[in-house]
C-alpha cells in the first residue's frame, strides 16, 4: 500500500475562511477553489500541481488511490476535498495532527510550525506572497510557483513528522481507528429531515418568546449579569454570589449549574420563578445555531459527522468543526428533536449499541475486586448489591431511590470521594442526605472494596514516580507502567495518558500535584488518576470494538461509551447480533474484564434509545 501525502492549497479572503466557516461550510460553498495541490507518494520527491478544476481532477486520478494511505496534517480538511470535490476515495486516511494529540496530549500545540520546531525537522514557511482574496487565475507564474515551493514544504514536513510517530512506536490499532474517525466526516452517509428541523427552529423561538412574555422583562435584560441581578432585586431578591475559579473575585453566580441560583427555579415567587426560568431558557443560544446549522448541512447534502479523535485528557472522541455531535440533547421540551433529525439513508436502519458501566467494569477489573468482578459477569445489578448492603435490605425489595444511592456511590467513591463531595454530588441531584449517613455510605463502600482503596494509593504513588523521573508497574498484574521520563502512564493498549509539566508543592496536606493544561494548571491526585486511567483504558476497548465492528459495519458515529452503526434493512437483525457480540469482546490485554452492552435501533438516531 502506497503512504501519499498531500496538502491543498485553497481560495479564501477576509469572510470566506477556515477561520470563519466550518469545513463543511468552506468546501462545499460555490465560491470554494483548489489553488494547487503538493502531493508525495512514498518518499519520492513531491510535486506541485495546480491548474482548473477539471485539469486538477485529471491529474488526481492518475494515483491509485484504492491501495493507498492518505496523510495529511488536519486530514479532515484534505480528505473532505479529495471525497467531495474530487470523488476520490483512498484506502485509507491518517493524520499526523491526530497522532500528535495521542502521543503529546491534547494539552501541547499540534500546529505542523510547533511540531516542525519540537523535532527540529524544519521551518514551516510563511506565506511568501499575498493569497488573500486571490483566485487561481489571479496569480503570476512567479507567484504561483512561490505558492508551490510554501505547500511541498509542508508536505515534506507532514511526511518526516509521520515518519518519526511511526518510530516512536504509536499503535498501529490507532492509525485504523483514526481512519474510522476520518471517515465519518469525510464519506458521509446519514440524511437529515429538514423539515423537523425547520419545525424544532421555529419552536424553540416560540417557547423563548413566551418565556420573555411570562417573565415581562426584555432579551437585554436576561442576557447582561449586571441587568439581570436589578431584574431580581426589583422582585426582592438579592442575588446570588460566587467566588470565580478563574479570577479569585466575587461574581454572579448565575450558572445553571450554581445550586443557589437552581434554588431560585423553585422560588415561592412565582415571578421570580418565571425570570429564572426566562434567564435558563433564553441565554443560550446553542440548540438554535446547531438547528440552524443542521438545516444548512440538509441543503446542501448528507451529513458529514465530525468526531475529534483524542479530544480529551483521556483520549475520547470530541465535537469537531463547530458541531458537538457528543452532546446532543435527550431531554427539556423539544427533547430529542435534532437525534430524531438524524436519518439512515432510504432502506437503512441504524443500531445504537451501548456499553454498560464500562468504566465501573474497568475499576474492579484493573483494582483485582473480583467480587464486583464476578457480579459484572453474572449480570447482576452491582448498584443495587451495594444499595442492599447500605440499607440492609435484600435486594429485591430495593427501591429505586436506593438504588440510586448505590449507584452514585460505585460511579462517585469508586474514585476515592470523600463524605462531604458524596452528600453534595446527591444534593445536584435533588437527593438529600445527612453528612453522618453520608460518611456511614462511604465507609461501607471502602470496607466492602479495600482493594480499589489501595488501587487510589498505588495511582497516588505513581504521581510521584513520574514527578521523580521513574519506572513502576501496578494495576492488575502490572498492566500500567509509569515512564517518569515522559511524566505519563503507559496504558495496556500502548497509548499514554500524559501529565505535561507534573509538578508538586507543599501545601496545607501535604505535597499538592498539578499538571499543565490549557486552561492554566490543574490538581491531580490518586483518585483522580484512577478515574484517568479507568476512563483512558474504556476509550482503547471501545476504539478496539469499533475496528472490529468496522469489519462488517459502517460506522456512522461514536458517541462517550456508544458505537452507531448504519446497515440494509435486510441485515438488521443478524448485524444487530454481530453487533452486540463485539461489544462483548475484549482485547487479549483485558483478559478477564467482563463486558456487557444495549443496543436499540431505528430510523432515526433519536429513536434508537
Amino acid at each position: 500500500m502506497d503512504l501519499i501525502t498531500i496538502d491543498f492549497e485553497t481560495y479564501y479572503d477576509r469572510d470566506f475562511s477556515l477561520s470563519k466557516l466550518t469545513t463543511e461550510e468552506y468546501v462545499r460553498d460555490h465560491q470554494f477553489e483548489v489553488i494547487g495541490v503538493g502531493i508525495k507518494v512514498n518518499n519520492e520527491g513531491t510535486e506541485w500541481a495546480s491548474g482548473t478544476h477539471e485539469q486538477l481532477k485529471r491529474y488526481l486520478h492518475t494515483f491509485n488511490w484504492a491501495e493507498s494511505m492518505v496523510l495529511a496534517h488536519n486530514t479532515l480538511f484534505d480528505g473532505a476535498i479529495l471525497s467531495w470535490v474530487f470523488d476520490i476515495h483512498p484506502r485509507v486516511y491518517t493524520d499526523t495532527l491526530c497522532i500528535a494529540r495521542a502521543l503529546h496530549g491534547v494539552e501541547v500545540g499540534g500546529s505542523l510550525r510547533a511540531l516542525s520546531e519540537r523535532y527540529q525537522i524544519g521551518t514551516k514557511g510563511t506565506e511568501v506572497l499575498n493569497a488573500i482574496g486571490k483566485r487561481r487565475a489571479d496569480f503570476s507564474e512567479e507567484d504561483l510557483a512561490l505558492y508551490g515551493d510554501y505547500c511541498i514544504n509542508d508536505v515534506e514536513l507532514t511526511y518526516k513528522l509521520f515518519n518519526i510517530f511511526l518510530k516512536k512506536g504509536f499503535p498501529k490499532q490507532e492509525l485504523m481507528i483514526i481512519d474510522m474517525t476520518l471517515r465519518m466526516f469525510t464519506e458521509p452517509f446519514l440524511e437529515l429531515d429538514i423539515g423537523l428541523l425547520e419545525q424544532h427552529l421555529e419552536d424553540t423561538r416560540e417557547r423563548k418568546d413566551q418565556l420573555l412574555e411570562d417573565a415581562g422583562v426584555s432579551k437585554e435584560d436576561l442576557m447582561s449579569n449586571p441587568k439581570f441581578a436589578a431584574v431580581l432585586e426589583g422582585l426582592g431578591v438579592k442575588p446570588p454570589m460566587k467566588i470565580s475559579l478563574r479570577t479569585g473575585k466575587e461574581t454572579f453566580a448565575f450558572a445553571k449549574n450554581d445550586e443557589e441560583f437552581k434554588a431560585l427555579v423553585d422560588h415561592e415567587d412565582d415571578r421570580v420563578q418565571a425570570a429564572v426560568a426566562a434567564r435558563l431558557g433564553t441565554k443560550s443560544t446553542l440548540e438554535e445555531t446547531r438547528t440552524q446549522r443542521f438545516i444548512d448541512i440538509s441543503k446542501r447534502g448528507t451529513l458529514p459527522v465530525p468526531v475529534r479523535y483524542y479530544a480529551a485528557h483521556t483520549g475520547r472522541w470530541g465535537g469537531d468543526d463547530k458541531i458537538n455531535m457528543q452532546n446532543l440533547p435527550s431531554r427539556g421540551p423539544n427533547g430529542k428533536k435534532l437525534k430524531r433529525s438524524i436519518l439512515a439513508p432510504e432502506g437503512h436502519t441504524l443500531i445504537d449499541c451501548d456499553s454498560s458501566q464500562i468504566e465501573a467494569r474497568v475499576l474492579a477489573w484493573l483494582a483485582g475486586q473480583d467480587d464486583i468482578t464476578q457480579s459484572f459477569a453474572n449480570d447482576e445489578d452491582v448498584y443495587k448489591v451495594m444499595a442492599s448492603r447500605i440499607y440492609g435490605v435484600a435486594e429485591d425489595e430495593i427501591t429505586k431511590d436506593q438504588r440510586f444511592v448505590g449507584k452514585t456511590t460505585i460511579l462517585g467513591a469508586g474514585y476515592g470521594m470523600g463524605a462531604v463531595r458524596f452528600q453534595e454530588q446527591l444534593k445536584g441531584f435533588g437527593f438529600e442526605m445527612e453528612l453522618d449517613e453520608a460518611r456511614r455510605v462511604i465507609n461501607i463502600y471502602r470496607e466492602a472494596n479495600w482493594k480499589i482503596n489501595q488501587l487510589w494509593r498505588d495511582c497516588q504513588n505513581m504521581i510521584k514516580y513520574m514527578v521523580n523521573g521513574d519506572t513502576i508497574q501496578i494495576g492488575r498484574e502490572g498492566v500500567l507502567k509509569v515512564l517518569g521520563s515522559e511524566r505519563g502512564i503507559l496504558l495496556p493498549s500502548g497509548l499514554m495518558l500524559r501529565y505535561d509539566d507534573l509538578s508538586g508543592e507543599q501545601g496545607e496536606r501535604g505535597v499538592e500535584y498539578s499538571y499543565k493544561t490549557r486552561r492554566g494548571r490543574t490538581r491531580i491526585y490518586g483518585g483522580k488518576v484512577t478515574e484517568n486511567v479507568c476512563q483512558a483504558i474504556a476509550r482503547c476497548i471501545i476504539g478496539e470494538q469499533m475496528l472490529q465492528i468496522s469489519k462488517r459495519c459502517r460506522i456512522v458515529l461514536t458517541v462517550h461509551d456508544s458505537i452507531v452503526v448504519c446497515v440494509k434493512d435486510e441485515d438488521v437483525i443478524e448485524s444487530r447480533a454481530f453487533v452486540e457480540e463485539r461489544m462483548r469482546w475484549t482485547p487479549d490485554w483485558a483478559a478477564g474484564l467482563p463486558i456487557n452492552c444495549e443496543s436499540g435501533l431505528g430510523k432515526s438516531y433519536g429513536d434508537c434509545e
